[in-house]
């Protein structure tokens, strides 16, 4: 009896420690995979992760939307709400609320914004700023509009918001109050970055947002070049002065989203705005949204 006694508590004991073994190699299972699957750039941040947001394999893909700019009215679509990257598609917002800044009255077009040795740094494209210059809102908005130049993001996000990390959560939250409810910007930019994510129909959103509610600026998406420190520099948007009607808005390259092109156009009293993501080429990219205007005026 006293062996059989010992030998119950034994396997109590040991089925007690497989239990609890099993417990602890299960319990990471539970939070592993949101953690991996979240990059270090959007823990960081307080803005929820949009449903389909980073690492969940968003390749290049091709979309395209045709608006009446007047009535919202969906005149074309190819996967119009299918995830892509922006590229500098981007700078958009970072305009919105550089110009946002300006109608508050926390900045004029006249406020230098200095520059850092970070902003410096930037890949091109970019103006070529120097660390400890300074670059005014006017000059700074111009060259976002027509160049898309990186440094100058850059220098807006961190004169803006203090870092372009706190730039882009207030980018998302714009974003959201715009109603782009399936846009997530993590940089002010448009560089690679799997977490900044869009749709053709949110680019459309905000690009209709930006000359609606700032058409005092319409005339800098319309430029065909911008001067700085003794330099030109020739807009990235192809079809100004070459597509009738055509009078802006903003382009955008990385290698994970192909080409891509908002463009607004006005012909008699009809206005469309166009939206291409991933263009196989600036070329054919260009040709698309040409079809794609003259198709609906």
């Amino acid at each position: 009896m006293r062996s059989s006694a010992v030998f119950k508590r034994l396997s109590t004991l040991l089925l007690a420690v497989f239990l609890a073994a099993c417990q602890t190699a299960q319990a990471p299972t539970s939070t592993a995979p949101s953690v991996a699957a979240t990059p270090a750039s959007v823990q960081s941040t307080s803005i929820p992760v949009v449903s389909y947001a980073p690492a969940t394999g968003i390749e290049r893909g091709f979309s395209a939307l045709v608006l009446d700019a007047s009535t919202g009215e969906e005149l074309y679509a190819v996967d119009p709400d299918s995830p892509r990257f922006p590229a500098s598609l981007t700078k958009m917002m970072t305009l919105y609320l550089l110009f946002d800044e300006v109608s508050s009255g926390r900045l004029s077009l006249s406020s230098p914004l200095k520059v850092s040795a970070n902003a410096a740094s930037q890949p091109p494209a970019k103006l070529g700023l120097k660390a400890g210059s300074t670059i005014t809102v006017q000059q700074a908005a111009r060259a976002l509009a027509v160049k898309s130049a990186n440094d100058v993001g850059i220098v807006v996000a961190e004169n803006i918001a203090g870092s372009e990390a706190a730039f882009a959560r207030q980018m998302t939250q714009q974003a959201r109050a715009l109603g782009l409810r399936k846009t997530r910007f993590v940089n002010a930019t448009g560089l690679p970055d799997p977490a900044q994510v869009t749709t053709a129909r949110d680019m459309a959103k905000l690009g209709l947002a930006l000359k609606r509610r700032f058409p005092q600026y319409a005339s800098y998406y319309r430029a065909k070049s911008f001067s700085y420190n003794g330099r030109t520099f020739r807009a990235t948007n192809n079809l100004l002065g070459k597509v009738p009607g055509v009078d802006g808005l903003k382009t955008g390259y990385i290698r994970m989203s192909g080409y891509n092109l908002v463009a607004t156009a006005r012909r008699g009293g009809k206005q469309l705005i166009v939206v291409v993501i991933g263009g196989k080429s600036e070329a054919a990219r260009d040709r698309e949204v040409t079809r794609l205007i003259e198709a609906h005026f």
